[in-house]
């Protein structure tokens, strides 16, 4: 109590100090009426109404383009070109003579080495082709062993069939793999041969080579068609064709027809469309996971799309127009996990009511029964508050300089 009573009075005995105590009394107590007046974070709803207006459900895909209107010709071949048979302008038929190259020692080693890969991947196909048929037989023998057993199906019966079914299973896919082998290796063989061929029939344009000019590894470059010098430039007819990977969730939703939407990384400014003109139901696996490759073809020719672009699609399945859609953001419970429900302002109230639903897009939802045209929906909500109820205390109490004592 004394050291209180001895700490006023040294405060009384200055005025300057009773000043200085008193004002930083009055700042605090002032501050901390300031952040208990502030008011609690509210949260605010936002709010959309029920139109109608078109509704498109699609899967989306990405992929790359097969065949183009413009096919670059290439060659990783090396020594001097002997003889050039074409001219721009120039029609060609597919398989036909487009120059010769006479070897160097290096371009001769690396030819016979891709005819080396050649024909081992084209034997390791007939390998797996030949372990493809023995297992398919030996699957038709154990489902002929098992028939008439669906009901009592033993144990060991159970196991050979699935045995069977996986020897079967990797077979296939040992097939796929070596097919997919031999097609890149027979493109590193045609790129090393001394013989430049056309790929397609078409019209020949950008012939960039001459007699007596000498190709080397070094002037070779990266085209869409893999490691090479890029020779000259195909142009056919027709519309280009893509292939995009389908999920096994998608693949029963996309049917042959199915009209398409495709963006080209490389010309995202410009949206193409197509339509799909198969389904590989056989499927892919590759890491465990399975895809479905889905061939599309464009609608128009365009000389700026080129083979390996590549490229997104959405595949429309279904369309509506004049229906009732809401955000999707507004439907809660959907898509089949449950009953779908809204909040409908009504009455100044949120009242949460059932509603059926219908066809989905990337953005709203189509609403078949529950819900008017014009109704007031609830599609989320935002917490507000300002920064200052988040700041201290201390941070209103500002000083603009020191005391200086005397």
């Amino acid at each position: 109590m004394n050291k209180i009573k001895a700490a006023l009075s040294w405060f009384l005995k200055d005025k300057k100090r009773l000043i200085i105590c008193l004002i930083i009394i009055g700042l605090i107590v002032f501050g901390y009426i300031r952040f208990i007046d502030k008011k609690a974070p509210t949260t605010q709803i936002q709010t959309a109404s029920v139109e109608k207006g078109t509704i498109i459900s699609t899967v989306s895909a990405s992929g790359s383009i097969l065949t183009a209107n413009t096919l670059p010709i290439t060659t990783s071949a090396t020594g001097v070109v002997k003889k050039v048979y074409v001219k721009d302008g120039q029609t060609v038929y597919q398989g036909q003579k487009l120059a010769e190259i006479e070897l160097d020692s290096e371009g001769a080693q690396a030819n016979a080495s891709a005819y080396a890969n050649l024909v081992s991947a084209s034997n390791s196909l007939q390998s797996a082709q030949n372990n493809l048929r023995s297992a398919e037989a030996t699957l038709d023998r154990v489902y002929d062993d098992i028939k008439g057993h669906d009901t009592d199906e033993t144990l060991i019966m159970k196991e050979t069939r699935t045995k069977a079914e996986v020897s079967h299973d990797n077979a296939y896919d040992q097939v796929r793999s070596a097919q997919l082998n031999l097609a890149s290796v027979s493109l590193s063989y045609r790129n090393t041969s001394p013989v430049i061929t056309a790929l397609n029939s078409g019209t020949v344009g950008n012939v960039t080579i001459v007699e007596g000019m000498n190709l080397s590894s070094t002037s070779s470059s990266t085209s869409s068609q893999g490691s090479g010098q890029r020779v000259a430039v195909i142009v056919i007819k027709g519309t280009p064709i893509a292939s995009f990977n389908i999920s096994e969730v998608d693949v029963s939703k996309v049917t042959q027809g199915q009209k398409t939407t495709i963006i080209l990384d490389s010309i995202s400014d410009k949206t193409f469309t197509g339509k799909v003109v198969s389904v590989d139901k056989m499927g892919v696996t590759s890491n465990g996971v399975t895809n479905y490759p889905v061939i599309i073809q464009f609608d128009t020719e365009s000389t700026d799309i080129l083979p390996n672009m590549a490229a997104t699609a959405n595949i429309i399945l279904e369309s509506k127009s004049g229906v009732l859609i809401v955000p999707s953001s507004a439907v809660t419970s959907a898509n089949g996990h449950g009953q779908s429900t809204v909040k409908v302002i009504r009455m100044g109230n949120q009242e949460s009511v059932s509603v059926e639903t219908g066809l989905f897009s990337t953005t709203h939802v189509e609403i078949i029964s529950g819900l008017s045209e014009g109704d007031t929906i609830v599609t989320g909500t935002i917490n507000t508050s300002t920064a200052s109820q988040q700041a201290s205390v201390f941070s209103t109490v500002r000083f603009g300089g020191a005391f200086r004592g005397r």
